[in-house]
């Protein structure tokens, strides 16, 4: 994929739904008696992996891939069944993370995979809180990455207080979702809040779960019930236009219909303290998501620090926003944000090198980046190291550089956002 500078742009759009939300539904919808009707699911590479898993399974679900309506019809909390062969569950490693959870609690065993990249990811921060509550999971690998093997225990799983050494939402919802098959409530204490997707829509299921300061419980064996769940646009995807609209002049975008659950808009925050004009627009609820209109136009930004627990509300997006900070004036520092290193790639190496061939002098840390703003940025061959996130934000710098960028591997943007390169050239004025 080849990119040029671009003048302004101009429009508005409708990002996919949420990828987080999308897995979900599909997830607690397969676990819920009845039909759960999910609408603006995305379609994503990495949900369609869920799909795949559960179908597996032996749970029904229809999906004709053209549509955002997906109907699944759901068995029960105990009503999935053995797989014939070794789940693959793709580049996702939230359908990895999250199933682990629901199946140490099955009556049968299973095995999970995954690509190239999923095999490197670290499985063990979910394998020691499910091995605490009693699950006979391992790696097969012996490296705590995948593939893993799930066995049956010969008991209920054991409720637990487990305190997260860090702030995931894929290893609370590991652990939460095991705790719907335990013998005694279950509760996850984390250092900051993080993207709370799943309590909000157990709840809403008829899960009896609650959040206390930065711990959630839940107590074991709900009834949950299918619903319609409407899955809000993915403030992630938005991430890559507002950084679009504020970095390229004259630009004006209206993206619609965006989630900015407080636990995941993060980039709003940081927009606000950058200077930029993002104005949230018609806010209102849909099912138990806050949602709005974002109106984003052309900005003059400023160096800001981003630490603490700010970052598990805009870990996603980091990528993007090292690249608006390209362009802020000031020295822009990313801390507390070592999660990025065990992402699809290391995205705090990936970034600083493919920056640093931009022309734009970057530091990477052991848990961040140091970005000097102001300085030109100018077309390079940027290897995406086939991440999604990766490939989305060196298009929109690319955008905004002069002469030609190319991005290698840049399909992969089809795991997260398959309309993603049309998208953005609709708005090129």
């Amino acid at each position: 994929m080849k990119l040029q500078k671009a003048n302004a742009l101009k429009g508005e759009l409708t990002v996919p739904g949420d990828k987080s939300i999308s897995h979900r539904a599909v997830m607690f919808g397969a676990l819920a008696k009845g039909t759960t009707e999910i609408t603006h699911f995305l379609q994503g590479a990495d949900c369609l992996s869920t799909i795949s898993c559960f179908r597996s399974m032996g749970i029904d679900i229809d999906n004709d891939g053209r549509s955002d309506r997906v109907l699944v019809h759901g068995k029960g909390l105990h009503g999935l069944t053995q797989p014939k062969d070794t789940l693959d569950v793709g580049n996702s490693g939230t359908t990895m993370r999250l199933m682990s959870g629901i199946l140490c609690g099955q009556p049968f065993p299973v095995t999970m995979t995954g690509d190239d990249s999923i095999k490197k990811r670290p499985m063990g921060r979910v394998i020691t809180p499910l091995t605490q509550m009693g699950a006979d999971i391992s790696s097969l690998a012996g490296t705590g990455c995948a593939p893993l093997l799930i066995n049956p225990v010969k008991e209920a799983l054991r409720g637990i207080n487990y305190p997260s050494p860090v702030a995931s939402a894929q290893i609370k919802s590991a652990v939460l979702l095991a705790g719907l098959y335990a013998d005694s409530k279950t509760s996850v204490t984390e250092p900051y809040v993080s993207r709370n997707h799943t309590e909000l829509m157990l709840g809403m299921l008829g899960a009896d779960i609650k959040t206390v300061g930065t711990t959630a419980i839940v107590e074991p064996n709900p009834s949950l019930h299918g619903e319609k769940i409407v899955v809000p646009g993915d403030i992630s995807s938005a991430a890559y236009f507002i950084a679009a609209g504020l970095l390229i002049p004259g630009s004006e975008i209206l993206i619609k219909n965006v989630g900015i659950n407080p636990t995941r808009d993060g980039i709003l925050r940081v927009c606000r303290l950058m200077g930029a004009d993002v104005q949230v627009l018609n806010p209102r609820n849909t099912d138990s998501e806050a949602v709005s209109d974002l109106l984003v136009r052309h900005s003059e930004l400023k160096g800001t620090e981003i630490g603490g627990a700010l970052i598990p509300t805009l870990i996603d997006e980091l990528p993007v926003i090292a690249v608006m900070a390209c362009f802020a004036k000031g020295k822009t520092i990313i801390k507390d944000a070592a999660e990025l290193k065990v992402k699809e790639s290391n995205r705090i190496d990936v970034m600083a090198h493919n920056l640093t061939m931009m022309g734009v002098p970057v530091t990477a840390t052991e848990d961040g980046m140091i970005i000097e703003g102001g300085y030109p940025l100018k077309g390079a061959v940027i290897d995406s190291k086939l991440d999604h996130r990766i490939a989305m934000s060196f298009a929109i710098a690319a955008l905004a550089a002069e002469g030609e960028t190319e991005i290698l591997g840049a399909e992969c943007v089809n795991i997260s956002y398959p309309g993603f390169y049309n998208d953005l050239h609709g708005l090129i004025q």
